[in-house]
């Protein structure tokens, strides 16, 4: 017959199965809690994570991987660092082997690489603007000469000269400061400065159909630097120009509006010419819808508002325009 167990060995047997049990149940729980640990670790990174198995499928991923997951489908899995392009944007990939898994990461470098691209633009553009500063500048004195002494049906050529010349130096102005950044030097001046530069301005730029001009008559205080926000609404001024010559309308009309509360100056700038084509374009340096246009002029703009406690931005409405706060 079989040996019977006693009791107290059954007793003891079956408190052994709860405590075997009982570990059993809390190394599960440690296990979902590292699980968890580890999914909220991999959750709070900001680029996408991937966990792949061997066979490629994927084990563990977060949300920003699940977004790409198009992306995923392109990777290399056995390179361990490089970068790919994907749906316009730029992603740095590192892979790495642990035990049985590959960990895989993608980190958006596009902001990045458009910094650097825009920094090396900006310093071969800046170096051009100082090696051809100095022939303009010969060409400029030349033809300031040239005009007092030829004859008088030949002085509209040496004008157009010289508004040829006076957009190549705005072009050289614009590229220096766009590589050396806006700095604004302040002091208390009046709208009639500016509007007096802005009129100037446009006797200086060549455009071929009737313009009409309408700029706030009344005077008004501001602090801010005169030469930057002349720049800033000539910027302006001369894109609503380009727009009206290329709309098909015979004449155009370029309007400017200003209300102030306390300190903060509201003006909006309004124009009949054709609509604006690309606004993801409109403040991206060397990014231009124009055919005349190095794409600074509203990248600068923008930079002299934030440098008077200011912004820029396209109107609301069916009127086609930008508006533009500063604060003094």
């Amino acid at each position: 017959m079989p040996e019977m167990i006693s009791a107290a060995e059954l007793k003891a047997l079956i408190d052994q199965t709860y405590k075997v049990e009982e570990e059993y149940v809390a190394l599960r729980k440690s296990y979902a809690h590292l699980q968890s640990t580890v999914e909220q670790v991999i959750e709070f990174l900001p680029n996408a994570i991937w966990i792949v198995e061997e066979d490629g499928s994927i084990f563990l991923q977060n949300s920003q991987a699940k977004g790409l997951e198009a992306l995923f489908e392109i990777l290399r899995l056995d390179d361990e660092d490089y970068e790919v392009t994907f749906n316009e944007r730029s992603y740095l990939i590192k892979s790495a082997r642990h035990n049985e898994k590959r960990l895989l990461s993608a980190t958006d470098i596009t902001e990045q690489k458009r910094k650097e691209n825009l920094a090396t633009m900006g310093q071969m553009a800046a170096h051009l603007s100082h090696e051809i500063r100095n022939p303009i500048g010969s060409i400029a004195l030349l033809a300031s000469t040239l005009i007092k002494r030829v004859k008088e049906e030949n002085k509209p050529i040496v004008s157009e000269i010289q508004k040829s010349l006076y957009r190549i130096e705005r072009i050289i102005k614009a590229t220096l400061m766009f590589s050396k950044g806006v700095s604004a030097q302040k002091n208390v001046l009046n709208w009639g400065q500016i509007r007096e530069s802005l009129v100037s301005a446009i006797g200086y730029y060549s455009y071929a159909k009737p313009i009409e001009f309408a700029f706030p008559e009344e005077d008004f205080e501001l602090i801010g630097d005169l030469d930057l926000l002349s720049m800033l609404f000539s910027n302006f001024v001369f894109n609503a120009i380009d727009a009206i010559e290329l709309d098909e309308e015979e004449e155009g009309k370029i309007e400017i509006t200003h209300t102030q509360e306390g300190n903060r100056h509201t003006f909006r700038i309004y124009d009949t010419g054709i609509p604006i084509e690309n606004e993801k374009w409109l403040f991206e340096a060397f990014k231009s819808t124009k055919e005349r246009g190095n794409g600074l002029g509203l990248v600068l703009a923008k930079n002299i508002a934030e440098s008077h406690g200011g912004d820029i931005k396209v109107c609301e409405g069916a009127r086609k325009g930008f508006e533009i706060t500063l604060s003094s």
